[in-house]
């Protein structure tokens, strides 16, 4: 799909969490300086059980609605809610999983949940696709990364979270 209005992933592994937040402050910034637009990211880490936790913060500097709900989405697609160790609900999370889910291949979400389980630490960031080629000049220090474009637009993202947003109201 190569259109400005497309989604892009970005998943980079680490040997431990204080690495992806250092990545995760480059994407932050990168945002503050306009460089990137739409985006949502997470540091997400594997207890000693095998549990998934996602950690997030400062949503407000993520685009208006979007607030977690994307990259919350793509970890709900990736794993199991059983080893999930952070609740993620709510119906924008919902709405936009079946956008995601629907932009990408089997073999993506095999590719992808594989690199989680590799590393302890990961990065996720789903934004707009000025994201691409802004975190490939920023030389993010990740292990190993997969970088995709999804067949999904940002416009069906802001609608999935409006309808969210109406049926809450």
């Amino acid at each position: 799909m190569s259109n400005s209005d497309g989604v892009f992933l970005y998943i980079g592994t680490y040997q431990d969490e204080p690495a992806a937040r250092s990545d995760y402050a480059i994407v932050k910034s990168l945002h503050a300086s306009h460089v990137i637009g739409t985006y949502d990211a997470a540091v997400i880490t594997k207890d000693a059980i095998g549990r998934v936790h996602v950690n997030k913060d400062e949503t407000a500097t993520r685009r208006g609605g979007w607030g977690g709900a994307a990259a919350g989405a793509v970890v709900g697609i990736l794993f199991p809610p059983a080893i999930i160790g952070s609740a993620i609900v709510g119906a924008a999370v919902g709405g936009i999983s079946g956008h995601l889910w629907r932009g990408m291949s089997r073999s993506d979400v095999k590719e992808l949940g594989d690199l989680l389980d590799a590393g302890e630490a990961a990065l996720l960031v789903v934004g707009d696709t000025t994201l691409g080629a802004a975190l490939e000049k920023a030389e993010l220090r990740a292990e190993k990364h997969v970088a995709k474009e999804l067949d999904v637009s940002t416009t069906d993202i802001d609608a999935a979270v409006k309808a969210a947003a109406d049926d809450v109201v």
